[in-house]
């Protein structure tokens, strides 16, 4: 740290002690997500973009369950993963009923962003993102998914989800697999970032009537808005096994 930045620190105590809270918070997300996925057999997860994890997984030796929406990027996600021979890439839309028709907005961000639903403050964080597209699908559950797919839940230790604010009704939809996994990894927001979206604490509700509680959350965005609020990378873990 250089001279000027710690007098600057030493006259705002403040500012430092939020700093080093979240430097330390950030370490210990690293290392209990690391120590998660060392332990584990494989990881489920879904909003895969073009598998930007792969390389990750691969070096922890993870079966791995990418599942994207989108057929371009798609295409990309298999292309990115066919050297990794424990890395299976689905095409599907998961929610929390079989065959309902969505509308998926394309986002402009190479379709990290895509979400069913309308962007909302999302905006006041990334204000050059927009939609771009809009494509019609047909939803599945994750156990549907997986039995079509000749796959069962046991296979995997880890739930991760990056759906930009579907993630409680792919839980819903999941219900009856949850209690097989070991950790459910999820990016929320306590704001709202899309309209209707599922906001951190809801996710924690409904997790905690399956035995998950919070084992390590990082915020890693945040809003200046009328509405405050951040988004969190949350690692539960299922304290019933």
């Amino acid at each position: 740290m250089d001279i000027l930045r710690a007098f600057q620190l030493a006259r705002h105590p403040k500012e430092f002690r939020q700093r080093l809270a979240r430097k330390v918070r950030s370490r210990l997300h690293s290392r209990r997500v690391d120590q998660a996925l060392r332990n584990a057999r494989g990881v489920i997860h879904i909003g895969a973009n073009t598998g930007q994890e792969r390389d990750i997984y691969d070096r922890h030796d993870l079966a791995v369950l990418w599942v994207e929406p989108i057929p371009t990027v798609f295409a990309t996600l298999t292309q990115n993963t066919a050297s990794f021979p424990k890395q299976r890439c689905l095409n599907a839309l998961v929610a929390d009923t079989d065959g309902r028709e969505f509308t998926l907005n394309i986002a402009s961000n190479d379709g990290a962003s895509s979400s069913i639903l309308e962007l909302a403050d999302h905006r006041d964080i990334w204000p050059d993102i927009h939609y771009v597209d809009a494509i019609r699908l047909h939803s599945i559950t994750l156990p549907t998914l997986l039995r079509s797919a000749g796959l069962v839940a046991e296979q995997y230790d880890i739930l991760t989800l990056d759906t930009q604010g579907s993630e409680l009704l792919i839980l819903k939809g999941a219900a009856p697999l949850l209690r097989e996994f070991a950790f459910i990894r999820a990016e929320a927001a306590d704001f709202e970032s899309y309209v209707g979206c599922a906001k951190r604490h809801e996710i924690t509700d409904f997790l905690d009537g399956y035995g998950f509680k919070e084992w390590v959350v990082e915020a890693f965005a945040g809003t200046e808005s009328r509405s405050g609020g951040n988004y969190y990378d949350i690692l539960y873990r299922n304290v019933s096994m």
